[in-house]
């Protein structure tokens, strides 16, 4: 039977191919993010993808798009957080006081990363399905050893425990929720631009595949972690870095 299956940030890199795989099995897919241009040329890919677009790091727009969910299929049986990302790519604010700067700095990334997901997650937390529900995060590699922006790699923690939190609280009613920490996945706007290619060199030395990640590798997992397969399987951050994290 298919499933309703929202994504938020649904329109490209790790979200657009999350989509992609669950619309291959036959599930409806909902895209949600901020622009709605790249909403609607992903949903075109998709077969009978619907979209909303949405700022999800604000009350009213995560309160929208979770009202245009639920009119549309009243329920979701899996809900996945892809939104977010690197603030450095964000509209940069210019303060002559570097606390200033220090403060939108982090706001930006906890409103990217975290209020994104938590906001959603809570507009849309009694229409999941239940039991059978999943809720599922991308957090990243950074959570566990920082990056260059500490920023970043905070806010990505921060989901980790809100994760744990969420899975004791839905698993009485036979909803899972886990998370999913992604290594250097390339084939995303996440840089920006591609990385040099000595930092890129570097980054894949640290894995034990010899390889960067792609999207598919990481919608492959969430699929997984959505599948009967893995129906005790809740609380849980799954790295899918190529062994980067184990091989520092």
């Amino acid at each position: 039977m298919a499933r309703v299956v929202v994504i938020s940030g649904g329109g490209t890199g790790i979200g657009f191919a999350t989509a992609e795989t669950f619309a291959a099995d036959g599930d409806n897919v909902v895209l949600l993010g901020r622009r709605e241009d790249v909403l609607a040329e992903a949903a075109e890919k998709i077969p009978g993808a619907r979209y909303c677009a949405a700022d999800l790091s604000d009350p009213q727009g995560a309160r929208r798009a979770a009202d245009f969910v639920k009119q549309e299929h009243g329920t979701v049986d899996v809900l996945v957080h892809s939104a977010g990302g690197n603030g450095g790519l964000e509209e940069q604010v210019e303060h002559t006081d570097s606390l200033e700067t220090i403060a939108h700095d982090w706001t930006l990334n906890f409103r990217l990363n975290v209020l994104t997901a938590v906001l959603l997650t809570e507009a849309l937390r009694d229409h999941v399905t239940a039991p059978g529900g999943r809720v599922l995060f991308i957090t990243s590699i950074s959570a566990y050893r920082g990056s260059g922006r500490v920023e970043y790699g905070s806010s990505k923690a921060a989901l980790h425990p809100y994760t744990f939190t969420l899975a004791r609280e839905l698993g009485p009613h036979g909803i899972t929720v886990n998370a999913v920490a992604p290594g250097l996945i390339e084939q995303t706007p996440f840089f920006g631009e591609p990385l040099p290619d000595e930092r890129r060199r570097l980054r894949i030395a640290e894995t034990a595949t010899g390889r960067v990640g792609l999207p598919s590798d990481v919608a492959q997992t969430l699929h997984w972690l959505a599948s009967d397969a893995a129906s005790h399987i809740t609380a849980q951050v799954i790295q899918v870095n190529g062994g980067a994290e184990s091989s520092r």
